[in-house]
């Protein structure tokens, strides 16, 4: 049954607290936590850095940081412009990491994920509708025509889903990229989250890519620097949580109760000798076929995710134009 076990979750953390609650180190994995007190916002990193941890992971070599912010999902314009900030600096970072020379000029494709007509996959195309692009601009009239941040070229794609254009969103970036020759591409993408305090209260940031759909078993072909030939920055807020998951955590409290009642203190003894994986896969057996493969979202999300695209393209306008000049604004 263990062996079957598989966490419906795109966040690299979640994973590797999986393997901490069973009590199992994972080697090649390396995990940072640190918590900026004042902006309340909790900073997660996880490094995967050999194959083998990359397999037992179930995710590629590379850097995985988290912003955790708990109050990222309330309509507080102030804390929404601080997870801004702090989300622009983070990405300026891995940037430098793949610009070797601005003077001439550092071109940036963004993807949008997702399909618009759903609204907890529509995270990526509503970035994108917030974005300033400035490709068509400096190429009509010079990169300085932009400003300060002309050195980063901004050009922008929504590419639907398969189900719309028959094609995979890699074969359409794939064309771009040949066409346009950026030097980064930056996908932003909605998650599914393992835990249900996660929702809409966390950002991932990966330098390894995407693999579009793995959190909800939808794969798809993977947008990656081995596929696409340059560096690929990945952004994602989960949205969706497994059904499965919920009546686990349900389960889990259910255990607690049954802890400290005299009569079924018993069967809670029982329950509570099975680890995480045996639970899960539990509750799986139980609620299929109805529930299982079901993935559910908050019921405000459509203002929720419009919000968080708006901070998340915010803060990438901030890093494209430079933050000086947007905090002016």
């Amino acid at each position: 049954m263990v062996e079957k076990y598989k966490i419906r979750t795109d966040l690299a953390m979640e994973q590797k607290e999986r393997f901490e609650s069973d009590h199992v180190e994972v080697s090649g994995v390396v995990l940072e936590e640190e918590y900026d007190e004042e902006k309340e916002i909790k900073i997660t990193t996880v490094r995967i850095e050999t194959e083998n941890g990359a397999k037992a992971m179930g995710k590629p070599v590379g850097t995985y940081l988290t912003l955790e912010a708990p109050n990222m999902a309330a309509a507080d314009e102030g804390y929404h412009r601080e997870i801004s900030e702090t989300l622009a600096d983070f990405l300026e970072k891995y940037m430098k990491d793949t610009e070797e020379n601005q003077e001439k000029g550092y071109s940036v494709l963004v993807v949008g994920l997702g399909n618009r007509e759903v609204t907890p996959d529509a995270l990526g195309p509503y970035v994108v509708d917030q974005l300033n692009v400035t490709r068509h601009i400096v190429q009509e009239y010079g990169r300085y025509a932009v400003g300060k941040g002309g050195s980063r070229i901004v050009s922008a794609i929504v590419p639907g889903v398969m189900a719309q254009t028959g094609m995979e969103s890699a074969e359409i970036i794939r064309g771009i990229v040949n066409e346009t020759t950026p030097d980064l591409i930056m996908v932003i993408d909605a998650l599914a989250a393992r835990s249900t305090k996660r929702l809409n209260r966390t950002i991932q940031i990966s330098d390894a890519g995407i693999y579009p759909g793995a959190g909800v078993g939808n794969h798809r072909s993977e947008i990656t620097k081995d596929t696409m030939g340059i560096p690929v920055i990945a952004i994602g807020v989960p949205t969706v949580v497994d059904a499965a998951t919920i009546v686990n955590d349900t389960m889990e409290n259910f255990i607690m109760a049954l802890e400290t009642s005299e009569t079924l203190k018993g069967v809670g003894v029982v329950l509570q000798g099975y680890n995480s994986a045996e639970k899960y896969e539990l509750v799986k057996e139980l609620i299929a076929p109805h529930l299982n493969g079901m993935f559910v979202t908050p019921k405000d999300i459509d203002d929720t995710v419009r919000r968080i695209s708006y901070t998340i393209s915010e803060a990438m306008n901030m890093l494209f134009a430079g933050k000086e000049k947007i905090m002016q604004s």
